[in-house]
C-alpha cells in the first residue's frame, strides 16, 4: 500500500517536465538574443601568428 497516491506522482512529473521545457525555451531565447554571433577581434590571425612566432609586438609593456 503506497502512502503517495499515483495521481500525485503523475502530476509532479508533469509539472517538472513543463518547468524544464519553459527553462530550456528561455535559455535558447537568451542565447539567440545575446550570443547570436561569435566575437572575433580584428586581425585575429595576425595576433595569433605573432604570439606563436614570438615576433616582438609594437606595443611596449610598462612595469
Amino acid at each position: 500500500m503506497s502512502l503517495v497516491p499515483k495521481d500525485f506522482n503523475q502530476r509532479l512529473v508533469r509539472e517538472i517536465t513543463i518547468i524544464l521545457i519553459i527553462k530550456v525555451v528561455i535559455l535558447l531565447t537568451i542565447k539567440h538574443i545575446w550570443f547570436d554571433a561569435p566575437t572575433i577581434p580584428k586581425n585575429f590571425d595576425n595576433q595569433v601568428a605573432e604570439r606563436i612566432a614570438g615576433s616582438p609586438s609594437q606595443i611596449k609593456e610598462t612595469r
